[in-house]
Order: C-alpha cells, then sequence, then structure tokens
C-alpha cells in the first residue's frame, strides 16, 4: 500500500497499545474491533479454476469457457487489495483466511474466493508472524474456515504449523481475554478453527458471522439490526458490512466488480456503523471489503471510546466460546 494513501486513510499500527487505561480490562469481546472480509482475495489467481465447491452451472462454464469465466469471477470475488501486514497497520485485528488445498499440484496449501489465491497459507502466516512480532501489543484473530479439499493430513500439518509458528504468542481458549491479559503473558493471536470434528485445547471454536448475503446495503443493515434485536452471540461475533452478489446481479450489471458496488454503497454502511456502540449488548467484531479504500477501520476503533468513562471495566464478560 502505497505510504500517501495509509497516511490519508490513518494507520492505526498500534491503536490497541494506545487505548486508555479502563478499557484494558475489557474482554476483547465486549470492544470495536476491525476486520476484514475474505481477507486474502487480494491474492487471487485469475488463471486458476473455480473451486470445486462453487455451482455445477459456473464450473461448467469454467470448463467451457474459462478465458470468460475467471476474469469475472476475480472481479466479484476479489474483496482487498492489500497483504496482511498492511491490512494490520490500516488497524485490521480480525481476519477471515478461507483455506484450500488446489485441485492438482504440490502439497502446499493456499487461499479460495471462487478461485485460489497465489499466496499460500505458509507465506501468508509467516509474514502475519512478523507484523505481531514487530507490535508486540496487538492481538490479531485469525478465523480459518472452509477448508477445500483440505484431507485428515491437511488439517493435522496445519494445525501443527499455526501451533508452531506461534508457539507462546496463543491465546487459548479457556481464558478470558483482555488487553492487560494478554499483554501480561505475550499472547497476541487467537485462532479459530471452523471445523467441528476436530479439536484441539490451544485452538477456539468457529466465530459467529452475521452476513446478509444481499448487493442491497439497504437489506444488509436490515438484517443486522433484525440479529440485533435477537441479542448477540456470547464471546466473539462477526458483524458482517460486507456486500454478496447473487449470480442474477452479476448478469445484470456485467460490467461491474465488487469494488465498484462496495465504494457505492460504503457511505450508507459507514454511516450505520459509526452509531454503532461496543460492549456486551453492542457490537464486537465489524468486518468490511475493501478496508484500505475508506475511513473504515479508523471509525470502528473509534467505537471503543464510547465505553471510556461509563464504568466499563465492570461490564459484564459474555460466556467464552468453546474450544474446537
Amino acid at each position: 500500500m502505497e505510504d500517501k494513501q495509509r497516511e490519508q486513510l490513518g494507520g492505526n499500527p498500534d491503536w490497541m497499545s494506545r487505548l486508555p487505561e479502563e478499557l484494558l480490562d475489557v474482554p476483547l469481546w465486549n470492544l470495536a474491533l476491525p476486520g476484514s472480509h475474505d481477507s486474502m482475495s487480494f491474492s487471487l489467481d485469475v488463471s486458476s479454476p473455480v473451486v470445486r465447491s462453487e455451482s455445477c452451472f459456473l464450473r461448467l462454464t469454467d470448463r467451457l469457457f474459462p478465458c470468460c469465466t475467471r476474469p469475472c469471477v476475480y472481479r466479484w470475488a476479489t474483496t482487498q487489495l492489500s497483504v496482511l501486514s498492511d491490512q494490520c497497520d490500516l488497524g485490521v485485528r480480525f481476519l477471515d483466511l478461507r483455506i484450500a488445498r488446489k485441485p492438482a499440484g504440490s502439497s502446499k496449501l493456499f487461499f479460495a474466493h471462487g478461485i485460489y489465491t497465489l499466496i499460500t497459507v505458509k507465506e501468508a502466516l509467516d509474514e502475519l508472524a512478523g507484523w505481531l512480532d514487530a507490535h508486540p501489543k496487538e492481538i490479531v484473530i485469525i478465523a480459518c474456515s472452509h477448508f477445500e479439499s483440505l484431507s485428515d493430513e491437511d488439517h493435522a500439518h496445519l494445525m501443527e504449523f499455526i501451533l508452531l509458528l506461534f508457539r507462546g504468542k496463543l491465546c487459548p481458549p479457556q481464558e478470558t481475554p483482555t488487553l492487560r491479559s494478554c499483554w501480561s503473558k505475550g499472547q497476541q493471536v487467537i485462532v479459530s478453527y471452523d471445523d467441528q470434528e476436530l479439536q484441539h485445547p490451544g485452538l477456539w471454536n468457529r466465530i459467529p458471522y452475521w452476513y446478509a448475503n444481499s448487493p442491497d446495503p439497504k437489506k444488509v443493515i436490515t438484517y443486522l439490526e433484525g440479529q440485533q434485536r435477537q441479542g448477540r452471540p456470547d464471546g466473539f461475533y462477526v458483524t458482517g458490512l460486507n456486500l454478496t452478489e447473487t449470480m442474477f446481479y452479476v448478469f445484470l450489471h456485467p460490467f461491474q466488480s465488487m469494488r465498484m458496488l462496495t465504494l457505492n454503497s460504503l457511505s450508507l454502511l459507514l454511516q450505520w456503523a459509526g452509531e454503532q456502540q461496543p460492549g456486551p449488548e453492542g457490537v464486537n467484531i465489524m468486518c468490511c471489503d475493501f478496508v484500505g479504500m475508506s475511513e473504515f477501520c479508523s471509525l470502528v476503533v473509534e467505537l471503543n471510546y464510547k465505553l471510556v468513562g461509563r464504568g466499563c471495566r465492570k461490564l459484564p464478560a459474555s460466556s467464552k466460546i468453546s474450544a474446537s
């Protein structure tokens, strides 16, 4: 990311370490944390095949007309523009990592969103580990999910790699993490692993993600407000400000892209986000597409200051989500 653009949007590389003293004992699931939706989609490979979990129609179209299908999928599946370290510099503290094995080739694991990425899981997490070393008071939540075509052996190797890479930086799910407690133990990483059949005491269960599955920002807001009326989940959870295209929508807008759709909707979505309140009854993680193209991260970070002076030390901690 260009330094000029980062300065213009306002980088937040160490925002957690700068929060007021009275927020340091608040459970992390009662703070507002910026997140990026489909965090690795900046690395999608336009020459790769469509992933196996996509519809039969899309896979057939890809087989017959790859020169048309793949660029279209690329335009709509790309939701971020910069590497993980740049996202973290902006203030992102939740990373949505959708892991996949390519249908042929080496044993390396990649990421996927419609099509596969160029960057491997090892390369991305090594980069993140380096960023964490440079920012020892910042805490990042990594959500591993989807696991396209992974075998049991792939899962075992992936978990082993995560556990070895982050070692003492991992915060186990048996704890109630706060900034102060994590700092005292050198913990910087919370990893959720979205596979109910696989369990490890160092990894957290799936983090609920509210998303409206709609390209209409008004419907997204209506959906999120409906979810809020039903009550937030215990522990960590995600409020998704991201839009979702449908096949019908893409057909009607053949020259548009997810970037154009998002930019046209951001003002309304960010206005709604700025009206939210963190805390035991409020928002926690908020995810957005193209986090580097607006003030999204700064806006979400600023929500935490609404807790200052409101007895936030005494906020009741929601129950922890169980370990996977």
